[in-house]
């Protein structure tokens, strides 16, 4: 599957167009934004939790960050080399889940298999943690606090890596058409439903005027359409 994944967008060059050298973000750029996931491991920034600080069976998977250059031999940072890390991250993902069918030890897959048992021990339950796990879209951080008696959290704070890369997009914005604005932030799989608009200044008149998600998208797609008119000539 990998192959034809690679072949579908890495091989087509319009796609090559639209995203080489675009929506760059600098490794330098990456580690002082703290970019995370597949977002920062394309600008070079080999961080990743399973590799840093294994948790679970990944303790004994030797897990790597992965970077572009793995594939394409060098870092450039932009749309391309996050589109090759996640790539090859699928590649990772069933190269993983395989070795773990491979090497699953038989017996109880729950420590407590009596779900009304386990919900009352944690009623009574009291005390605090944090735990790091990477997640599709980078290091992702819950805090959870627990009072006897309570049977809902006393406390939950949630670090979710979008929060994080979402400061990477101004950076990567530089120098970048409103037709590229689109692809800059699908780059980033950001989760943010709620956000479909964008306000655009003009730094000469400061005029500002609003653009919904459809007129960002259709920008984008005209400027898809004239570069594959241009390849076809």
């Amino acid at each position: 599957i990998f192959d034809q994944l690679k072949t579908v967008f890495l091989d087509d060059r319009t796609i090559r167009m639209r995203t080489k050298n675009v929506g760059i973000l600098k490794t330098e750029d990456a580690l002082k934004l703290l970019a995370c996931g597949p977002t920062g491991r394309a600008s070079g920034v080999t961080k990743d939790v399973r590799q840093d600080q294994a948790y679970g069976a990944y303790a004994d998977m030797d897990i790597n960050a992965i970077t572009p250059d793995v594939l394409t031999g060098t870092v450039v940072g932009d749309i391309y080399d996050r589109i090759v890390v996640r790539l090859l991250e699928v590649k990772q993902s069933i190269e993983i889940i395989e070795r773990c069918l491979d090497e699953m030890p038989p017996g109880a897959i729950l420590a407590e298999p009596k779900i009304a048992k386990l919900l009352n021990t944690l009623k009574k339950a009291e005390g605090e943690g944090v735990g790091r796990a990477e997640a599709p879209r980078g290091e992702v951080i819950h805090y959870v606090r627990l009072e006897a008696g309570r049977e809902t959290l006393a406390t939950w704070k949630i670090r979710a890596p979008t929060y994080v890369n979402l400061m990477s997009i101004p950076t990567m914005l530089k120098g970048a058409q409103l037709a590229d604005v689109p692809i800059v932030f699908a780059s980033i799989d950001p989760c943010m439903s709620c956000t479909n608009r964008a306000i655009v200044v003009d730094l000469k008149t400061k005029r500002k005027s609003l653009l919904i998600d459809e007129e960002l998208h259709q920008l984008c797609v005209e400027k898809t359409r004239r570069l594959s008119n241009e390849l076809a000539r």
